[in-house]
């Protein structure tokens, strides 16, 4: 029996991917829940919570709970996670360790849900958060230790992360809230406009896959939806030309921002990126044509990544290892919540870190609205979340994690 287990998680818009130490990637599962709403309970988490998507049962509503990139809804995520961690759990007898990758533009509160989402049902875990490009960077095999660096593009569900690294940090890094998702919903757009055709979601994520921004090998794909004059199920054959016009702006500001963190990298980084090329991670780095247009901005070659689907979640498995533990010190990379009183930058646990993990924030500062703090105040005031008794449901949406 491990006295510690650890695990690493890449909590993402669209999948969620679980890895255990001495286990490897143990959960890899689409970022759903669904909740029957006559009794307000859990039905389904995962895939079998996707499968029912854009299907509308009746009594079932299904959550998407994060949203470009970040906790939307933190009730949803906290069972979802709930349930995924009790399912690729390994009993230890310490208090496991969670590392826990974030979008680089994501704020303090975005980050402190995350820690409120993994705090609300036992087992509780320690909880640290990553950069995604820092992770990503470690995953896609670039050596960051002894000050090296390196250029990555992680493109994802909700967050596109175009940034440059150098000994386990960022050095320049901007986070597009613009990727996958988006890519999804101009193509759903563009087929109802110019064709009068209603997609799900799901078909316009097949499409952009199939044809990409190049047209795809035949030049078209077929697609099944609800014709929108008729409201009678209707199938189509898409051009790839529609498509590719569709993903177009996206794929244009993807490239700017590349062209555009190049411009801002220090002069003693100019090597290390030439010379380790630009790495594309993320599912959406998959898309037909992508690489060939970012290179062609960029000026210098791009390589899409081995595995990249499972490169942030490789990333941090490799940052935990080389750490053991998150102890007092921090490990490479890894991001600390200051509170305003310590000011940004502590070395240590900060004096933010300790009050969300101990839950001792004096009653005074405690948020007394959703308003001030953008979460809950109170979990799962929605839905009953599996038998637990009520007593192992703290209070406080800042809890401990």
């Amino acid at each position: 029996m491990r006295f510690r287990s650890s695990v690493a998680i890449d909590l993402g818009t669209v999948n969620t991917l679980v890895w255990v130490a001495g286990r490897g990637i143990v959960l890899e599962e689409p970022t759903a829940i669904a909740i029957d709403t006559a009794v307000g309970k859990v039905a389904a988490v995962g895939a079998a919570a996707d499968a029912l998507a854009d299907k509308e049962p009746q009594d079932i509503e299904v959550i998407h709970p994060l949203r470009d990139g970040v906790i939307a809804d933190l009730d949803a995520t906290a069972a979802m996670l709930h349930d995924f961690l009790r399912r690729s759990r390994r009993f230890g007898v310490l208090r496991p360790n969670a590392l826990v990758c974030v979008p680089s533009g994501a704020t303090p509160v975005e980050r402190r849900s995350i820690v409120a989402a993994l705090g609300v049902r036992r087992p509780r875990y320690n909880v640290r958060l990553i950069d995604e490009p820092v992770a990503a960077a470690a995953g896609a095999g670039f050596d960051l230790t002894g000050g090296a660096g390196g250029f990555v593009v992680d493109i994802g569900g909700g967050t596109t992360e175009v940034a440059a690294v150098a000994g386990w940090r960022v050095v320049r890094a901007r986070s597009l809230r613009k990727a996958g998702n988006a890519m999804d919903d101009a193509i759903a757009q563009a087929i109802r406009t110019e064709m009068g055709l209603i997609i799900s979601q799901r078909a316009a994520r097949q499409l952009k896959m199939t044809l990409g921004v190049t047209g795809g090998a035949e030049g078209w794909a077929e697609a099944v939806g609800i014709d929108a004059g008729q409201r009678t199920p209707r199938t189509d054959y898409v051009p790839g030309g529609l498509v590719a016009t569709a993903l177009e702006p996206i794929v244009a500001t993807i490239a700017a921002a590349v062209h555009e963190m190049l411009s801002e990298i220090p002069a003693g980084l100019a090597e290390d990126v030439v010379r380790g090329k630009i790495r594309l991670a993320g599912g959406g780095s998959l898309l037909p044509g992508l690489a060939g247009r970012i290179e062609t901005a960029a000026g210098i070659g791009a390589v899409l990544v081995e595995d990249p689907l499972r490169c942030v979640v490789r990333g941090a498995a490799e940052i935990l290892e080389r750490r053991g533990d998150l102890g007092k010190h921090g490990g490479p990379g890894l991001r600390q919540l200051a509170s305003a009183q310590a000011g940004p930058f502590v070395s240590g646990y900060s004096r933010g870190w300790r009050e969300m993990t101990a839950g001792s924030r004096p009653a005074s500062s405690q948020p007394t609205t959703a308003a001030t703090t953008g979460m809950p105040t109170r979990m799962n005031s929605r839905f009953c979340v599996g038998t637990a008794d009520s007593s192992d449901r703290p209070s406080s949406g800042l809890s401990q994690a």
